[in-house]
């Protein structure tokens, strides 16, 4: 299958009701085992790209967990349990003061649909904060993503069906004694999906403070993974902020057997891509983009790829070529560099992107090796 190109003429839009706050950084901060994950330099990638610079934020281990999910899911049952109680948690500086004032909620499950990292997250955030959890996985998932879950001490269930099929069951959970913690929104159920983007700002804030430390300016392009729009949509919020001086243009990349985004931009509306998603990008296997990413990502993104599974397992080995362990989903940000920048079409998009040898970007890697037996099959060592 060859990848597919949508250029986005109404990307270039900045958005005047941004203000991305720092409210989420300063609470991860306090959590326990916090650090910034690295910002590294990888000339080689630059040289394969033909690019003057990449940049690799590394999330193959954040705040304990191998990929950045924590972030939101964390901010988000965080939010969510102050809205519960119906007052604010603050101010404390040890997680043992926000755990004896959620007394009073339990017993209280947290539940969840994932295709692996963000269900591991709130099961992770559930034992944080000393409440169940109950994650629910689509049929096929890895079982090493699924003994990591259960191994926070989740109650895991498989639903037969698609990740969008463990979305509406997880749904159903919903009740006094159930907080439903999902990264995507539909009808009625906005709010803490909106708290998930917000988590995910703290890698962008992170950036920032690490190339104004080495007095370096943003990046000229930002690759970044689409599942159901979550990051991508923190990603626009940051850059199309109105006091951003420079233009960071920013591609999304998904896989074509799930190209959910790619469709609906296609179409000029939110779109469903029908299962089964069996790309091996599995965070990435979903069919509908969140309701409330759209309007944010449809305007603020400039180009979208579509790629082959063939291209994550190439950008795979070109990471751990350089001593970065990504997973599958975690390569896919250089997967869409490698297919837009040397593939068949090269020269026109970078014509199109304005991209040159001069030219620098930013990719997140946004897992480690989550399921290692297929690591260890694609890395063939």
């Amino acid at each position: 299958m060859e990848a597919r190109f949508f250029l986005n003429h109404r990307g270039d839009r900045k958005d005047e009701t941004a203000r991305p706050a720092r409210a989420p950084i300063d609470f991860h901060r306090r959590l326990p085992g916090y650090e910034p994950t690295p910002l590294h330099n990888a000339p080689e990638l630059a040289r394969l790209l033909e690019i003057g610079q990449v940049l690799v934020k590394d999330e193959s281990r954040r705040l304990e967990l191998p990929a950045f999910k924590i972030l939101g899911a964390s901010w988000a049952t965080y939010r969510a349990l102050e809205a519960r109680l119906q007052r604010s948690l603050e101010p404390w500086h040890s997680l043992d003061e926000v755990v004896a004032r959620l007394a009073s909620l339990k017993p209280l499950t947290l539940a969840t649909a994932t295709d692996g990292n963000h269900g591991r997250a709130v099961a992770h955030v559930a034992a944080l904060f000393g409440f169940a959890a109950r994650i629910f996985v689509p049929a096929g998932t890895a079982r090493a993503r699924i003994e990591a879950i259960a191994g926070e001490g989740a109650c895991v269930e498989v639903v037969e069906g698609s990740y969008d099929d463990a979305v509406e069951r997880a749904a159903r959970e919903a009740s006094d004694r159930c907080l439903v913690v999902s990264d995507t929104s539909w009808a009625g159920y906005e709010q803490i999906p909106q708290w998930v983007m917000e988590g995910y700002s703290t890698v962008l804030w992170e950036i920032d403070e690490e190339l104004q430390r080495r007095g370096e300016r943003d990046p000229d392009l930002f690759a970044v993974p689409f599942g159901v729009g979550a990051l991508a949509a923190a990603v626009v919020r940051h850059y199309r902020a109105p006091a951003r001086e420079q233009r960071t243009k920013i591609l999304s990349v998904e896989p074509l057997s799930a190209a959910c985004m790619f469709a609906s931009m296609e179409a000029g509306e939110i779109v469903t891509v029908p299962g089964p998603h069996q790309s091996i990008m599995a965070g990435l296997n979903c069919g509908q983009p969140s309701m409330i990413a759209w309007p944010i990502v449809s305007i603020g993104i400039d180009a979208f790829v579509a790629i082959p599974d063939d291209r994550a397992r190439e950008a795979m080995r070109a990471l751990a070529r350089i001593g970065i362990v990504a997973g599958e989903t975690g390569a896919a940000s250089l997967a869409g560099l490698l297919e837009l920048l040397t593939g068949s079409e090269n020269d026109r998009y970078r014509e199109v992107l304005g991209i040159t040898e001069r030219s620098r970007a930013l990719i997140i890697v946004t897992e480690g090796a989550t399921d290692p037996e297929s690591y260890q099959r694609i890395i063939g060592q």
